[in-house]
């Protein structure tokens, strides 16, 4: 039976960041994977797909230029699902080749096939050539998540899909049912809408994206309302059919309502890969979501088994998986780590796009923290005018007494890209101040945070 140090099971970012760890200090790892391809979820149908399918989306629809040479401007007047496609393809084959240099170069043995504990230390891996068998010191379990499903809504793969499944749409329709107002359900609802489609959105709680500051999500629903999409917050799916044609759909609300469309999409939440993991046999269970519960290290209740990246859960970002995988591979070995997930920065690829760290509004009111505000918006600022984006605003949100940055949040293009400004100076403890005596270039979004300064700073002269 083959022996590894290490062996980790699936291949997405955090599968790749811990099995690279293991090997880095000096370990012999394995690295499982059940697809032919190597990537999960991340590269083949999740993260790098959909944001690839945005830019494609931003290109052809001719978005980001349409304030400056009107609304009627396109790079292409019919876009096609191929169209998208081609870009995509084009862009997971690159990362699939990166990602099996990475992992040859470091001297990681890549198993084709479905994993299973046989007892805490042994791994059954089957593939079509059958099953074998592999003992391991530590396990890392990174087997990420896979879309929800209900028994409301009958997945047809045609005109009823979940987000796996939409570059296989034979094309793109005029009409779209979103279900679901969480990350994946607003990212694709702002691409579609972009592409000129008139897109429903049903979401049973109150507003979209409750873990975002309230003000950046109003901006954000104030946008997909004037890009035709309507919004039945607070509505619940009672079912799901087909029309009598079989050329559209039908959503029934629980208040009755009923919403039709050219197709739906499915986006309520995803499902942890667990199901074949066997996870009794290594003393382990998951949560009816198919979570597994861990510890500040990433590790089960099994100290020789860890888990990360999706499959345990809240935020579910590639770029924290990544984190989490090399935590844990680290501490499985006694290499010291440090890491705070109170600075991990989130970005929501919505159009325009969402990044934040640090507190929110509502949280600091809640902890009874004295806070101010400080909003600069693109439109404003000269690099605004020039990329003909004039939706954008930065929020700066800082200590009133101490004016330390508590947290940054912004909407517009660029904003991921931008938020790593305000995310050092956040994590080293730095005063909003920082941002009124450093020169930007010009004419750059980053002066957004001088604005951003000087507007909050000013409202405390006044009081």
């Amino acid at each position: 039976m083959p022996q590894f140090d290490l062996v980790v099971i699936g291949s997405g970012p955090a599968g790749q960041r811990a099995a690279i760890q293991g090997a880095k200090g000096g370990k012999r790892v394995a690295l499982i994977e059940r697809r032919e391809v190597i990537g999960g979820v991340c590269i083949n149908t999740g993260t790098i797909p959909s944001k690839t399918m945005r830019e494609a989306v931003l290109h052809f629809s001719g978005y980001n230029y349409q304030n400056i040479y009107g609304v009627s401007y396109r790079v292409k007047e019919k876009i096609t699902m191929a169209d998208l496609a081609f870009r995509v393809q084009h862009v997971i084959k690159t990362e699939i080749d990166v990602t099996q240099a990475q992992l040859s170069r470091n001297g990681i043995e890549v198993l084709t096939g479905v994993a299973s504990f046989k007892d805490p230390g042994t791994i059954n891996v089957t593939n079509t050539r059958g099953t074998a068998e592999i003992s391991a010191q530590k396990i890392v379990i990174a087997t990420g998540t896979k879309p929800a499903s209900s028994p409301k809504v009958p997945i047809n793969a045609r005109t009823i899909i979940n987000s796996d499944q939409i570059l296989d749409m034979p094309s793109v329709p005029k009409t779209l049912i979103v279900v679901g107002g969480g990350v994946i359900g607003v990212e694709y609802t702002c691409m579609f809408a972009t592409l000129g489609v008139r897109v429903t959105l049903i979401e049973k709680r109150p507003r979209l994206l409750e873990f975002a500051d309230q003000e950046i999500v109003e901006a954000l629903s104030y946008h997909l309302r004037d890009h035709r999409v309507t919004m039945r917050l607070n509505e619940e799916v009672s079912s799901v059919e087909e029309t009598s044609d079989g050329a559209g759909v039908v959503a029934n609300l629980e208040s009755k309502k009923k919403v039709s469309g050219d197709a739906l999409l499915y986006a309520v939440g995803r499902q942890g890969n667990v199901d074949e993991l066997n996870l009794a046999a290594a003393g382990l269970t998951a949560d009816p979501r198919g979570r597994v519960a861990v510890n500040e290290y990433y590790q089960t209740a099994n100290p020789n088994v860890y888990a990360v990246g999706d499959v345990i859960g809240f935020p579910s970002l590639a770029s924290v998986s990544m984190e989490q995988g090399r935590i844990a591979a680290a501490h499985a070995f006694g290499k010291p780590v440090s890491s705070n997930p109170n600075y991990f920065p989130f970005g929501i690829y919505t159009i325009p796009e969402i990044s934040f760290i640090g507190k929110t509004e509502e949280q600091l009111t809640d902890e009874d923290v004295p806070y101010e505000v400080g909003v600069a918006y693109y439109r404003e600022i000269a690099r605004g005018q020039i990329r003909g984006d004039t939706t954008g605003r930065l929020k700066l949100i800082f200590h009133r007494e101490t004016h330390e940055l508590l947290g940054v949040h912004i909407i517009g293009e660029g904003a991921s890209e931008l938020l790593h400004i305000g995310q050092a100076v956040l994590i080293l403890k730095g005063k909003v101040d920082y941002f009124v005596d450093t020169v930007f270039n010009y004419p750059t979004l980053a002066e957004c945070y001088k604005a951003a300064a000087f507007n909050g700073l000013n409202k405390l002269v006044r009081t």
